[in-house]
């Protein structure tokens, strides 16, 4: 049972809840990280690297590459498939960027954020400008997921509701500790790291209102601005003690207290959260995938034709329904945020990748007609079961009077529901190779599958670019 909040300064000897966490990740050690902690990392990297090499041509990449590229700096870590190096903290922006662009990367549903795009970026980025070994690689991810996602999901649901974006808000503390624990920062500098993280923690979800692009940067500004405070603090530089628990501290500021003490430390060293990460298999929010896989379920089981549907509605949580449920799609990530494009979208292709979220695909009459033919509301049971599941359902009703009706407890890639390996693998197949060819694409999902720590990381790094 973790400490709560307000005595664990007392309790854990004087000690500061961010002096808990620096001294977990300044110990942890691969060596102690059984197999099934080192296959989770496996497949989060997996994830990882399909995403990012997805994005890493999407307009909002390309605009920040360029613009990192003419700011200049030492040269020393790689941008995802281009030919391109920059400092590390300004690869990390753009691998993260790159990472969440189009909305397909990994997730935690209690604390409702997406860690890979933060963490893989900050400590892909400090390993390779330290060259560090492989096994300081897993043991910096393994932490820094922990990090980022004991503090989300102290703070979520509140969080959202407060407008907070808990990738960035929470991302940069999980990219300082993947950061400083590669780098071999001492307890002490590891909790200034953590003490800075929460000066530069922030992001905002009013992009939903106008399916602003500045979201698709959260991962990386967070993964970035880790760097920056681990490199800062390993400088001397302090940061405030408690700069979680504090009368002025983190969750006091953002969420006025309204957090759940126990997911903090509940289980630190046994329970290794990156193995809790779920993975997408569509490229939009996930808030409403349980909604999408009952849409494809019930169009599958009475091979549905859009034109027989007179309504739609859908059922989730509170925050799921908040900012989800517009049913316009002015461009790429409005369609993505938004309830009604997804389950019209399925209704329509069957399928949902990426081009089926474009604005074009929405543009004609029965697109049209179907997305003012559905409603959101906020169903008694999603809500009653949310933050520890993301359920939705689906009511069709059809044009002869028939009404038919889905309800998915856990989407699929929740670890109730997984993707296989096979799955991560085809995912990574689809979207690597286009960039840098199918030899290196196999060489590098190769070296992911059978990384451990005792891996030699030295030619992986060049797998990365054409």
């Amino acid at each position: 049972m973790a400490l709560p909040v307000e005595n664990a300064t007392v309790a854990a000897g004087a000690d500061s809840l961010s002096g808990i966490l620096a001294r977990y990740v300044a110990h942890i050690d691969c060596v102690d990280l059984d197999g099934t902690v080192i296959h989770a990392f496996r497949r989060a990297m997996v994830d990882y690297f399909a995403c990012a090499f997805a994005g890493a041509d999407m307009p909002v990449t390309q605009a920040l590459h360029a613009w990192a590229a003419a700011e200049g700096g030492r040269t020393v870590a790689s941008v995802i498939g281009k030919q391109t190096r920059l400092p590390a903290a300004q690869a990390a922006f753009v691998n993260g960027a790159a990472a969440h662009a189009l909305d397909f990367d990994d997730g935690h549903t209690r604390g409702s954020a997406h860690p890979g795009g933060v963490i893989f970026s900050a400590a892909l980025a400090v390993a390779e400008k330290r060259g560090a070994t492989a096994s300081e690689l897993i043991a910096g991810v393994v932490a820094g997921y922990d990090v980022m996602l004991r503090i989300a999901s102290t703070m979520h649901p509140a969080s959202a509701r407060q407008g907070w974006h808990n990738t960035a808000v929470a991302g940069v503390f999980g990219a300082s500790a993947a950061a400083g624990r590669i780098a071999g920062l001492s307890p002490e500098q590891l909790r200034d790291a953590l003490g800075l993280a929460a000066s530069f923690a922030g992001g905002l979800r009013q992009y939903l209102s106008d399916g602003a692009e500045v979201k698709r940067l959260h991962p990386g500004k967070a993964a970035r601005d880790g760097i920056v405070c681990a490199e800062l603090a390993q400088a001397g530089i302090s940061g405030a003690i408690e700069c979680l628990e504090g009368a002025d501290g983190l969750f006091r500021a953002m969420v006025d207290r309204r957090i759940d003490h126990d997911a903090l430390l509940a289980g630190l060293g046994q329970d290794f959260l990156i193995s809790a990460a779920y993975f997408k298999p569509y490229p939009c929010c996930r808030h409403f995938h349980a909604a999408i896989d009952a849409t494809l379920a019930l169009r599958a089981e009475e091979r549905l034709e859009s034109g027989e549907i007179a309504e739609i509605d859908i059922g989730l949580y509170q925050v799921g329904a908040h900012g989800h449920d517009h049913r316009t799609a002015n461009n790429l990530l409005e369609a993505q945020m938004s309830a009604p494009c997804a389950v019209v979208g399925a209704l329509i292709h069957g399928r949902l990748n990426a081009a089926d979220f474009d604005p074009s695909a929405f543009v004609g009459s029965e697109p049209q007609r179907l997305l003012q033919a559905t409603r959101v509301h906020v169903d008694d049971d999603c809500e009653r079961l949310y933050p520890k599941v993301r359920s939705g359902v689906v009511t069709i009703v059809l044009k002869d009077g028939r009404r038919l009706e889905r309800r998915v407890l856990n989407p699929r890639g929740e670890t109730a529901d997984p993707l296989t390996d096979d799955d991560l693998s085809r995912k990574f197949t689809d979207n690597v190779p286009g960039l840098i060819g199918k030899e290196k694409a196999g060489q590098l999902l190769e070296r992911i599958w059978t990384m451990d720590r005792q891996s030699d990381l030295s030619g992986f790094f060049p797998l990365l670019t054409p």
